[in-house]
């Protein structure tokens, strides 16, 4: 896979819809003028939006192109050194006619998001490039009263410094309280809870190393079958990442999605499992016998799986490097970076 540079001071940063366009909204376009103040004061990036990414939720829904333009122009422009996405939504897939790889390839650049992003993040891997499971605009780096510490830890440490045995710790809080997203709010912030688990491990032991590959599971099934979703060679020797949604999906929902990476024989293939803290601790315990249950039905009982990590919908999330080697220890519950998740 190839890594892009990690970011520095100065580097210029280009905000994307390419999903949905709420972050054009009149209400809500406050939020980009709050992460612009806090990546320029926290680590020196300038923001820029590109071209399309304001343009609203009507415009940008009808126009699936223009959000996939706007990807393409900021891997062209040289300038740009990195891509964070505005927020998820539900319709990223509809971009892939419009995708060059190529273009990717040509030019890596550091790539984030998460939730429906996770199309996205197929489409870096289609190319060959480390793509970065985390933060979003509006919903985290904007968040309203601060950026949470946990949030701002991951992006100085892994997207702005060499990341070389990093250990991807579990946030010692985590909130389910949402403020509603408005100019009257800003300065509110979310209600804390300790975290009461940590890293738990389902089942398995030992010391495990290999890439992450994965994403919101919400967004599988939309994906399988296309010509981004990795064949099963590609999943050899890989370590699953698995988080929920804001959706709260049902433990049957789960259930059939879990299966069909059984049907498909990617059970078979990888090495391990790691699964983000359900969307409010919703389902917590449910959704640990779900994932014992279906692995057992495929015969994999002894397979490694870390539960309850930080990434994606949890609160907060940090990131987790695609395509990158990590080495997760089901022991001593730690995962930590085997290489760099960026060049200098």
């Amino acid at each position: 896979m190839i890594k892009p540079k990690m970011l520095k001071k100065g580097d210029k940063i280009a905000i994307v819809s390419l999903s949905t366009g709420l972050l054009g909204e009149k209400n809500l376009v406050h939020k980009l003028d709050i992460a612009k103040e806090r990546l320029k004061e926290k680590f020196g990036l300038e923001v820029v939006a590109m071209p399309n990414a304001l343009k609203g939720v009507d415009y940008l829904y009808e126009h699936p192109e223009k959000r996939a333009e706007d990807l393409m122009m900021a891997f062209q422009d040289p300038s740009i050194k990195g891509i964070f996405c505005a927020i998820g939504g539900n319709d990223t897939i509809r971009l892939l006619p419009y995708i060059d790889f190529d273009i990717i390839k040509k030019n890596p650049k550091v790539f984030m998001g998460y939730s429906d992003s996770t199309v996205n993040h197929f489409m870096m891997h289609k190319a060959g490039l480390t793509s970065y499971y985390g933060p979003s605009i509006m919903c985290e780096i904007a968040d309203y009263g601060k950026m949470p510490e946990y949030v701002e830890e991951a992006i100085k440490n892994i997207l702005c410094s060499d990341s070389k045995g990093y250990e991807i710790k579990s946030s010692k809080v985590w909130s389910k309280d949402f403020i509603p997203w408005g100019v009257e709010n800003v300065d509110k912030e979310k209600k804390l809870e300790q975290e009461a688990h940590g890293y738990e491990v389902l089942q398995g032991h030992g010391v495990i190393t290999g890439e992450v590959l994965g994403g919101c599971i919400d967004v599988f099934p939309i994906v399988i079958g296309t010509k981004i979703w990795p064949t099963k060679d590609e999943w050899k020797d890989k370590i699953l990442l698995i988080e929920t949604s804001d959706e709260k999906i049902e433990p049957f929902d789960l259930t059939t999605y879990l299966r069909n990476l059984g049907a498909q024989g990617i059970l078979d293939e990888i090495k391990g499992m790691i699964i983000g803290k359900p969307y409010e601790e919703k389902y917590y315990e449910e959704y640990k016998e779900v994932y014992k249950k279906v692995l057992k039905e495929f015969h994999h009982e002894d397979l490694p799986v870390l539960y309850n990590i930080n990434i994606g919908h949890a609160l907060f999330t940090g990131i987790m490097p695609l395509g990158t080697q990590i080495k997760v220890d089901y022991d001593q519950k730690t995962i930590q970076l085997v290489e760099s998740a960026t060049e200098e």
